[in-house]
């Protein structure tokens, strides 16, 4: 998958969740800040304000942010399998 079409995935996969998570906020049925931190994480990799923000969430929350973390993590192996490219560790 070549840089540019990667991009638009991400960007369109992190702004449907946090769309999601701001619908999320007023039905009962989403769990809107779930999706939001997961808008936020995916996004975090394109914009500089979803990275300073997810941070801010991290420090405000530690519990929450070793969860985000583990789940950056998850994200980027799952990334990896699907487009074919090696661990780096």
């Amino acid at each position: 998958m070549n840089r540019h079409a990667k991009r638009i995935l991400v960007l369109i996969v992190g702004w449907a969740f946090i769309l999601l998570g701001v619908v999320g906020l007023f039905l009962p049925v989403l769990q809107g800040v779930l999706f939001l931190l997961i808008g936020l994480v995916i996004l975090s990799s394109e914009y500089v304000w979803a990275h300073h923000l997810l941070a801010r969430v991290k420090e405000r929350f530690p519990k929450l942010g070793r969860v985000a973390d583990e789940a950056t993590d998850k994200a980027k192996a799952w990334m990896r399998r699907l487009t074919g490219q090696p661990r780096t560790d």
